[in-house]
């Protein structure tokens, strides 16, 4: 599967970890995004459902095996390189999810996880639409709370 400078668009999932009014994020280790702060997820896999790819991504990104629980949206990702060529493109599937085992450590693409309070994230220069799902995400958990 080739991510960069792709020929057709490809599904990513998102697993939007919420515990006692923190957030998961992963310090990417590899384009794109490399060093940037993102929630943990990563491309579908053929025959794989989209909310065991949130499962499964979630536990090799973070070592936390989650529920996937309530759609929190579908995004575009379209990143261009300094020609406009479309070097990366994602349609994004977000889940909030719960932990149900297993403890906080930086896995596979990730160089680093941490918890995050909804006062610390401004500081992140999260993409707009990533702290869009991630506060959706924080008012679904208190509702469902």
């Amino acid at each position: 599967m080739q991510r960069e400078f792709p020929e057709v668009p490809l599904v990513g999932v998102g697993a939007i970890i919420i515990e006692d009014g923190r957030v998961v994020l992963v310090k990417r280790a590899h384009p794109p995004l490399q060093a940037e702060w993102s929630i943990a997820g990563g491309v579908l896999e053929i025959g794989e459902l989209v909310r065991e790819a949130a499962i499964r991504e979630a536990r090799e990104e973070t070592g936390l095996t989650v529920e996937a629980g309530e759609l929190l949206g579908v995004f575009d990702r379209v990143l261009r390189d300094p020609e406009q060529r479309v070097q990366y493109h994602y349609v994004l599937i977000d889940f909030l999810c719960r932990r149900v085992a297993g403890d906080l450590a930086a896995a596979s693409d990730a160089a680093e996880v941490r918890w995050f309070s909804q006062e610390e994230l401004p500081a992140l220069n999260l993409a707009e639409d990533t702290l869009d799902v991630i506060h959706k995400g924080f008012k679904a958990a208190c509702a469902g709370a």
